[in-house]
């Protein structure tokens, strides 16, 4: 069984970073056997909230490269 995931996960690597995500998202998900409906709808108003402040410019969007040197505190 670790050879035949050692295996999935080389392949995985080589795909691209949108579909990296996609598949980690999914497997993610996968281990979620119930689903908060408060949380999910928390989050989905959290989400448009994020939204409308970006599409308003209210707020200051940086590159994904600035922003993982600034959590990694480089």
């Amino acid at each position: 069984m670790k050879q035949n995931i050692a295996e999935i996960l080389k392949e995985a690597l080589k795909l691209p970073p949108e579909a990296r995500a996609a598949l980690a998202g999914t497997l993610l998900d996968s281990l979620d056997d119930t689903v908060d409906k408060d949380a999910e709808s928390a989050w989905e108003t959290e989400i448009r909230l994020r939204l409308k402040e970006i599409d308003e410019g209210k707020v200051k969007l940086i590159p994904w490269s600035e922003a993982r040197t600034k959590i990694a505190g480089q």
